[in-house]
């Protein structure tokens, strides 16, 4: 994701399918936090790395025979200020096996 993409995109993948994520700096005062999938059982965030020009990566694995969508999102707060960090971008993930033949 760069500056000025939709803050909501669409991917879809198969079954043990492996995608890296890479979030360019922010133009705002904020950084990214974190990476979160709202179905860690079929898309799995790891390897959370944030550079030094705050360029973000995360990669996200999709379990091999599931299929279904996940919800990726993507936080970001001023590192100055207390509180929750805020959902800025979103990656819906529909993870679609091959058909079975019958």
């Amino acid at each position: 994701m760069a500056p000025g993409d939709p803050v909501r995109r669409r991917l879809c993948v198969r079954p043990g399918t492996t995608v890296t994520l890479t979030l360019r700096p922010r133009l705002d005062d904020k950084r990214w936090t974190g990476v979160l999938s709202s179905a860690p059982a079929l898309v799995v965030a790891s390897g959370w790395r944030l550079d030094a020009d705050g360029t973000a990566h995360a990669t996200l694995r999709c379990a091999g025979t599931r299929g279904g969508t996940a919800h990726v999102t993507a936080a970001a707060k001023a590192p100055d200020i207390a509180g929750a960090a805020r959902t800025v971008f979103t990656l819906d993930m529909d993870v679609v096996p091959y058909a079975q033949e019958g």
